[in-house]
């Protein structure tokens, strides 16, 4: 029987350490006063712990090294994951997209679910506990040294430690700082899932509007890279949402982006077109700005009406078929300039990390040194919304702990 160590109580280092212990002796060692804090706070509280797409689809929605994923998500698959939380008496609903989140609604319940997982194989835990350094010597892993100064052999050891996004709740890049001492390379990290800053000055009106069933598209120059149907919101920088996130991770440093808002997706040009004539009759004889109460939440008629560039207080019955038709487009194509990302610290997750060409992606174990294995988001893999970046977690730290 070995003895494992885990640095870091999130998704991947619980996974990773109740594996572990079926076979082995294992620590976990978590710097927080409790065991998955970050997923805590997974989807507003609600946790989608996973995907329930085929499990070839999986491999689309990740953005960066899919390839790297196929024996992870082929040893301890989407389908795997219902059935491991299933064990554990979490019954689960599937919602639009695919997106699994526990039938209570509570992410508590996801964490409880990983804390018997560790208790029933006898993992040992330690709350609080601050690593300063990993031990290597002649190239393989010999144990940790925590801040009070208590060292802790092992023979094999699982780095969980996260990414830099949400530092309030631990993610604070410990993991990359040792990873570097012990000769690894890291990718570049930047934010991904996270909100965009816009240019336009009528976005501080709507700040705080929440849009449903919109198709939200990513646009660089001319060339539509991306459109998603989804929930959006504006806040008082500029959006986030879901299918915001999403497009998030498709934007590269240094490129001009803008995003184009279908509001009304569900309508073709002469059924919208229908719609608005419709509206206009029933309120002939009101202004502009009182007609359009039918069609759209009350934050944005006065921003659509000025982007279409006509008089608000102009009657209905006044306003011309061209001027219709800028209101239609406006209506379909509303654009936004998009300045920047928010920083890094906001994102839901961090795009680069461990270098995975130096990591064995049958195993999880280092290249470089013997004995270390690395799980879950501070490895150079991200992916989009919908409980891919949670799957990543739970297979790569399956697949860790079942290798060590």
């Amino acid at each position: 029987m070995k003895k494992v160590i885990v640095i870091g109580g999130g998704p991947a280092g619980m996974m990773a350490a109740g594996t572990a212990a079926i076979k082995h002796e294992v620590l976990l060692i978590e710097k927080n006063e409790k065991l998955g804090k970050k997923l805590f706070i997974t989807g507003k509280g609600r946790c989608n712990f996973t995907n329930a797409c085929e499990i070839e689809n999986l491999f689309d929605n990740i953005i960066t090294n899919k390839n790297f994923m196929y024996s992870s998500f082929y040893s301890f698959s989407n389908d795997q994951t219902i059935r491991f939380f299933n064990s554990f008496g979490l019954k689960e609903k599937i919602e639009r997209g695919n997106r699994v989140f526990p039938i209570s609604d509570k992410s508590s319940d996801v964490i409880k679910a990983l804390e018997k997982y560790l208790n029933d194989n006898y993992v040992q835990i330690r709350l609080n506990s601050e690593v300063k350094e990993i031990i290597v010597d002649n190239g393989k892993v010999k144990g940790v040294l925590l801040q009070g100064g208590q060292e802790y052999s092992c023979d094999c050891l699982i780095l969980a430690t996260g990414g830099l996004s949400y530092s309030q709740t631990g993610s604070t890049g410990d993991g990359y700082k040792w990873a570097r001492r012990l000769g690894h390379n890291v990718v570049k990290l930047k934010s991904a899932l996270v909100p965009l800053v816009a240019e336009e000055e009528f976005i501080k009106e709507l700040q705080g509007l929440s849009l449903k069933n919109v198709l939200v598209s990513l646009y660089k120059g001319e060339k539509l890279i991306k459109d998603y149907m989804g929930e959006m919101i504006f806040t008082h920088f500029g959006l986030s949402g879901p299918a915001i996130l999403s497009l998030s991770s498709l934007m590269r440093e240094d490129e001009d982006y803008s995003i184009k808002i279908n509001l009304k997706p569900a309508l073709d040009e002469a059924t919208l077109d229908n719609r608005i004539i419709r509206d206009f009759e029933k309120y002939t004889n009101k202004n502009l700005k009182n007609s359009l109460d039918d069609l759209l939440p009350k934050k944005l008629i006065p921003v659509i009406i000025r982007l279409s560039g006509i008089d608000e207080n102009k009657k209905t019955n006044q306003v011309t078929k061209e001027e219709r038709i800028k209101i239609r487009n406006v209506l379909q194509g509303l654009a936004i300039n998009i300045t920047s990302k928010r920083p890094l610290n906001e994102g839901i997750i961090t795009s680069g990390g461990i270098n995975v060409k130096e990591i064995d992606p049958t195993t999880m174990q280092s290249k470089i040194v013997s004995g270390l294995y690395f799980a879950g988001e501070i490895i150079d893999v991200d992916a989009l919304t919908g409980g891919f970046n949670l799957q990543v977690a739970f297979s790569t730290g399956y697949l860790a702990g079942e290798n060590c």
